[in-house]
């Protein structure tokens, strides 16, 4: 391990060697892992999505801080100790990285985190399942994902499957036009409702293969310093029912209403809901989709460093 720096950040060789290379390399979350899919298919998505990065020609970066060092490349074995249960790792975006490491504590990261640590290692490229957005009612409850601030500061591309139908994806594709952030589809001009490959909202741009992907990150990158979202949409043979998707999105919400949950405990407890309102189909098409996205990230790195 190689470690940058006073602080505890620590890069592993193989992650270290492909940066020095210049080769591609793709940040993972640890957020998915951790707080976000049940036991055992947390860690075999985990697996899945390190050989789809790599299937691809590039080094996954998986993201995780453990006893306050920051680890750019964790192993299986440190993404085992993060995901047991009992170490009560937290949630971890930007603003909350610097607080765990002065304590000493486990943290997963979220898609804010991940690119903030992305770019400081050099990483120009982070594959996620899908989005953090604007939350329904936030004109009264201010919700919105750090997600987005975040990607409007971090010249990092991140591949996802649109944002989660539980938000409220036109206000959300406002903010981020606002915020002068890219969103570009692949091989669509629809944005993804990650369950759904549509979510019945429009986009201006749509690339046809990694390499256009790539090309156009890195004009991007010439003019601006705000990150660049590649929306990839699950397979519509993998999709979710549409009927059986509204009845569960509707259930969620009314379930969310009754236990008043706010702020960052809302995702997960909708999550819960869709699972548990669909039998476990929802978590599969997760699964599904956040491996496809690791295996364009992987071809989108390839090509990102093969321009350098």
């Amino acid at each position: 391990m190689k470690k940058t720096e006073e602080i505890p950040f620590v890069v592993s060789e193989e992650v270290a060697t492909a940066i020095r290379e210049g080769r591609g390399v793709v940040a993972l979350e640890t957020t998915i892992v951790v707080h976000g899919l049940p036991a055992p298919a947390n860690l075999e998505v985990a697996l899945q999505c390190d050989q789809a990065v790599r299937s691809g020609g590039s080094i996954p970066a998986t993201i995780g801080v453990l006893n306050g060092k920051v680890i750019v490349g964790l192993s299986m074995k440190e993404l085992e100790q993060l995901a047991e249960p009992s170490r009560n790792a937290s949630k971890l975006s930007t603003r909350d990285i610097g607080i765990a490491i002065a304590k000493s504590l486990d943290g997963a990261t979220t898609v804010a985190g991940t690119i903030a640590i992305a770019n400081r290692a050099g990483i120009s490229v982070m594959a996620t399942g899908g989005l953090g957005g604007v939350h329904r009612d936030a004109q009264t409850s201010f919700d919105e994902s750090a997600d987005l601030t975040a990607l409007s500061r971090t010249p990092v591309l991140v591949v996802a499957s649109g944002v989660k139908s539980i938000l409220d994806i036109p206000a959300t594709l406002e903010r981020l036009d606002s915020l002068g952030v890219a969103v570009i589809g692949y091989r669509t001009n629809k944005f993804p409702g990650f369950y759904r490959s549509d979510s019945g909202y429009s986009l201006d741009w749509s690339v046809q293969s990694a390499d256009e992907a790539a090309a156009a990150f890195a004009a991007h990158r010439i003019f601006s310093s705000s990150g660049f979202l590649l929306a990839n949409p699950v397979e519509t043979s993998k999709q979710l029912d549409g009927e059986l998707h509204n009845r569960a999105l509707a259930s969620a919400l009314a379930k969310a209403e009754e236990i008043g949950v706010t702020g960052k405990d809302v995702t997960p407890v909708l999550l819960a809901e869709f699972a548990s309102f669909t039998s476990g189909a929802s978590v599969q098409v997760n699964r599904d989709l956040v491996v496809s996205n690791a295996a364009l990230g992987g071809h989108v790195a390839t090509s990102l460093a093969s321009r350098k």
